[in-house]
């Protein structure tokens, strides 16, 4: 979807209000709308890779109590990933812009496009749920084979996650 649609979109969707707010501030209830419809779509994310956490501590946990060989260190670096993502998501910029910021404002395309992008990684989340769900089911029964194969994909896809998310700013101000 392009910037033009999103913003129609939301344009379309708003209430009397911010209708009113856009006559008299030049759109500036429609960059608010964006905004906070970005943030309710990084919250979502977050709250998932937060869920995904607790799913892969409970994968931690079921490894250590089974004494296996493999490096523990592998589990461990994902919790760490996850929680620096998780942290990066939850307080990423959302794109206000100070009075006297020498970069420029952020206009309403600036802000659709990264609304734009961040429904994009929604595929990133989804592949990610499904592979720690899939480890996490293997371990309920106790199947170890491919156990360390998908410790690295999994790393491997947060790691992907990871730089995918330090690419937004550059939406913001290409």
């Amino acid at each position: 979807m392009t910037e033009k649609e999103t913003i129609e979109r939301v344009k379309q969707k708003q209430g009397v209000l911010s209708q009113i707010q856009n006559f008299f501030t030049a759109g500036y209830g429609t960059k608010e709308d964006l905004r906070e419809l970005d943030k309710k779509l990084r919250d979502m994310y977050y709250e998932e890779l937060r869920d995904m956490r607790h799913v892969w501590e409970d994968v931690y946990l079921a490894v250590l109590n089974a004494n296996l060989s493999t490096p523990k260190s592998d589990f461990k670096q994902i919790i760490q990933v996850l929680d620096r993502v998780m942290e990066k998501v939850r307080h990423a910029d959302y794109g206000y812009a100070g009075l006297m910021d020498r970069k420029g404002h952020i206009r309403e395309e600036e802000l659709a496009r990264v609304f734009n992008y961040d429904q994009t990684l929604d595929d990133d989340i989804e592949t990610l749920k499904k592979t720690v769900k899939k480890v996490y089911s293997e371990t309920e029964v106790e199947n170890w084979t491919n156990l360390q194969g998908e410790v690295k994909e999994i790393k491997a896809l947060l790691l992907s996650f990871e730089n995918r998310w330090r690419d937004r700013e550059s939406q913001f101000r290409p």
